[in-house]
């Protein structure tokens, strides 16, 4: 199925106080005036944008002591406010009645109601953006490739601590089940449609 304007949503992933503020300050200010910029263009053409962010409740029952990553971070995390960790970017705030959906795993599906808010909207193609790109961005594309949906990564609306892994994954690993597009080219692409 072609993509279209009724059938794409927008996803803006782990853009979040807790997670920006461990990416380097000028990745993370580009990165965020990138993805502005496309959510004023999806907004403008009609584009559902849905937000995804990551949380726990109080004392953690979510995170088992087998999950590596999330496990190692389970003290550190005891002692944050989840409130303020998982609030939004004021510069990316979700307007009027846009969906915040909230996950407790690296891809956006796990734990969380994003699919069922997709199915409801006729969504088949998920454009991906957000923070990292070998965390939320890897996992989602491969959850959405097994659950057939069609999948665009917007390179530069994407960042990883690692800038050698964001380009293997971008150049290499994403492109076997994704369209992998600038935002400047992705904006282009829908400005016709």
């Amino acid at each position: 199925m072609e993509q279209n304007q009724q059938n794409t949503a927008l996803l803006v992933m782990d853009m979040q106080c807790g997670i920006s503020g461990m990416m380097a300050p000028p990745v993370i200010a580009l990165l965020t005036t990138t993805i502005a910029s496309t959510i004023k263009h999806a907004r403008s053409h009609g584009i559902p944008v849905i937000y995804v962010t990551i949380s726990f409740r109080a004392g953690l029952p979510e995170i088992s002591n087998n999950n590596k990553s999330f496990s190692a971070g389970k003290e550190r995390f005891k002692t944050l406010n989840m409130e303020e960790f998982a609030r939004i970017l004021p510069e990316l705030a979700p307007q009027g009645e846009e969906v915040v959906v909230v996950k407790r795993r690296f891809s956006a599906f796990t734990g969380s109601d994003l699919e069922v808010n997709l199915r409801a909207a006729g969504i088949q193609h998920i454009v991906l953006t957000g923070v990292s790109t070998s965390g939320v961005v890897l996992s989602t594309l491969r959850e959405a490739a097994d659950k057939d949906y069609q999948i665009t990564v917007l390179a530069d609306c994407c960042a990883d601590g690692d800038e050698e892994v964001h380009r293997v994954l971008v150049e290499k690993v994403f492109p076997r089940q994704a369209e992998i597009l600038t935002a400047e080219e992705w904006c282009g692409k829908n400005a016709d449609s």
